[in-house]
């Protein structure tokens, strides 16, 4: 029978987004199902054997109908041995995912970077390949890169390629080398926004969030409704976010020369175009003229599936 299917699942720390793609690049079917990390990662293996498991009820297929099951994972992962090396959201370290997930189906399981895997997504489906070199950054909880030099995927030499988030910088979103100066997604990731509303609130600024940053999570949709509303701290907060995004990624540029920056993650797709022409501002005040003058930033319009569609170049890839 012709294998005309991928499972494609996109796992994070309180979520495991699942679809069925079929061969012609459409999703046939999304499951998702909810995970503790605190739970440990036995548990989040149970979680994501059943949401595939769901999926292919909800589809009537079976296993020799499908391809490859392709994860995407918050951390760093070797996808010829299927390890992770460290995922500090999932709390997993030094854990082969593959063969433990591979004991529950007779389906390749292939594994990947989640932001890699969203990168590989754009490229392919949104961008047609039609991309030389470029930086994938997607900014949620917190900020994860890919990096794509001639038109391939750079993992790197251990595989930790495009971790940007963990790059030292300074609250003015300057490189910083210091032991002291904080990290970039500590500064402009939805946490850091939050905790400056918050801080703002603290010191007698007014916030229609006020009462809500008290009792619940923030979440980036909640952002852009303040935003929306004429809230005056959560657009300060949001500013400034954006003003160290478009620092950082200057300063990268510098370095690399990418031609094409894409931005995604749960407070882009919340926020971009109120951030977009604050990220372009001081993109260009910090990039030097030359790389400047090549590089182009947009929004993916892939949201959440960009991870999802990446499983189809992830599976021809490794499986054959």
């Amino acid at each position: 029978m012709e294998k005309k299917y991928i499972c494609s699942i996109d796992l994070g720390g309180t979520k495991i987004l699942t679809a069925i793609i079929d061969s012609e690049n459409k999703i046939i079917c999304r499951v998702k199902v909810p995970t503790d990390v605190e739970k440990g990662k036995k548990y989040i293996i149970q979680c994501i054997a059943e949401s595939v498991t769901n999926a292919m009820t909800e589809t009537d297929l079976k296993e020799n109908q499908i391809r490859a099951i392709c994860l995407g994972v918050p951390g760093t992962v070797n996808p010829h041995t299927g390890v992770i090396g460290v995922a500090p959201n999932l709390k997993i370290k030094n854990f082969n995912i593959k063969n433990a997930l591979q004991k529950y189906f007779n389906i390749p399981v292939l594994i990947e970077n989640d932001v890699n895997l969203a990168g590989l997504g754009i490229k392919t489906l949104e961008l047609k390949n039609k991309v030389n070199n470029m930086m994938v950054v997607f900014i949620g909880t917190g900020i994860g890169g890919a990096f794509f030099f001639n038109g391939q995927l750079y993992r790197g030499s251990t595989y930790f390629a495009g971790e940007i988030g963990h790059i030292k910088v300074s609250e003015s979103g300057e490189l910083n080398s210091r032991p002291r100066s904080s990290t970039f997604e500590l500064l402009a990731g939805r946490p850091a926004i939050v905790e400056y509303i918050k801080k703002e609130i603290e010191n007698g600024k007014k916030s229609i969030l006020k009462n809500s940053i008290k009792k619940q999570k923030i979440k980036s949709k909640m952002l852009s409704d303040a935003v929306n509303k004429g809230d005056k701290v959560t657009l300060k907060s949001i500013t400034k976010a954006s003003k160290i995004v478009g620092s950082v990624l200057g300063s990268i540029t510098t370095l690399l020369n990418i031609d094409t920056i894409v931005l995604g993650g749960g407070v882009i797709e919340a926020m971009g175009e109120i951030m977009l022409p604050i990220i372009k501002e001081n993109f260009n005040e910090t990039v030097l003229t030359e790389p400047g003058k090549c590089a182009k930033i947009i929004l993916t319009n892939l949201g959440d599936d960009a991870a999802l569609f990446g499983g189809i170049a992830l599976a021809k890839e490794f499986h054959k």
